[in-house]
């Protein structure tokens, strides 16, 4: 080996030390980012078993075979992107969670399309963290005109207000009224009457609202299904952003107005 190719070897390994090193870097700051979310408090009396990823924080029910919540801090920068949403069939089962769990193979043929919860357009950022967005569970049995119509859009008006105001502070998940539930496929996957989803912003004045879809094909403006936060959380029996001082709690939790969005 001449000294033109030990040193092109050298620098080779450099730069695939350096690469490396960078991307442990990234993987590690983005998980870093997903535990920093201010996580709703643990639920009592409900199977609970909390899965990071690399776009947010799931609580999941092995009783439901749903998610309790999904949590997800959405930055101006996360609505952009080049990752092109997988052409073929992404969905995949979630080997982290117990058997029986939910499979694509429960939602056939039912009548229910696979809801994201949290959406792969809030992931065009990178591709691990879309792909992730199709996991079962962050998916929940959705009516179709709500998935793609009345929920889209204020999952649209969501990453309108990241690019306005910088970031915001999602949590979402399924509401279930009475005690007797539909259940579809072989592993009994419960179908939600409703969903709940609180957003919060912290930049400027402190605002939050809240959402409150039942699981049909209604057709309505979002101010139909507006909420205070406090609302949903009594509804639901959650307590959001338990870290929150006092003060910016109130002003977060206590009203909700989308003109000041």
């Amino acid at each position: 080996m001449d000294e033109n190719d030990y040193l092109c070897s050298v620098n080779m390994r450099r730069m695939v030390k350096y690469v490396t090193v960078l991307l442990l870097l990234v993987m590690i700051l983005a998980c870093r980012a997903a535990r920093d979310i201010d996580l709703p408090r643990p639920l009592k009396g409900v199977s609970e078993q909390i899965l990071y990823r690399k776009g947010y924080v799931v609580s999941y029910n092995k009783d439901t075979r749903l998610p309790n919540w999904v949590a997800w801090h959405l930055t101006a920068e996360h609505t952009e992107g080049m990752v092109k949403r997988p052409s073929n069939n992404a969905w995949h089962d979630d080997m982290e969670v117990p058997k029986p769990r939910a499979t694509s193979r429960d939602y056939y043929k039912t009548g229910w399309t696979r809801g994201h919860l949290c959406p792969v357009a809030d992931n065009k950022w990178d591709s691990e963290a879309m792909y992730e967005t199709f996991l079962m569970t962050n998916c929940c049995p959705q009516h179709q005109s709500l998935n793609t119509g009345d929920w889209n859009e204020i999952e649209m008006s969501c990453r309108k207000w990241a690019k306005k105001h910088g970031d915001l502070y999602i949590v979402c998940g399924p509401l279930f009224i009475g005690k007797q539930h539909e259940e579809i496929g072989a592993n009994r996957v419960v179908v939600p009457e409703a969903f709940f989803k609180v957003v919060i912003c912290l930049n400027g004045k402190p605002k939050g609202i809240g959402y409150i879809c039942r699981n049909r094909g209604d057709n309505h403006k979002k101010r139909f299904y507006q909420h205070s936060i406090r609302e949903v959380e009594r509804i639901t029996g959650m307590t959001f952003f338990p870290h929150l001082s006092s003060k910016v709690a109130k002003a977060v939790k206590d009203s909700a107005d989308e003109n000041e969005w």
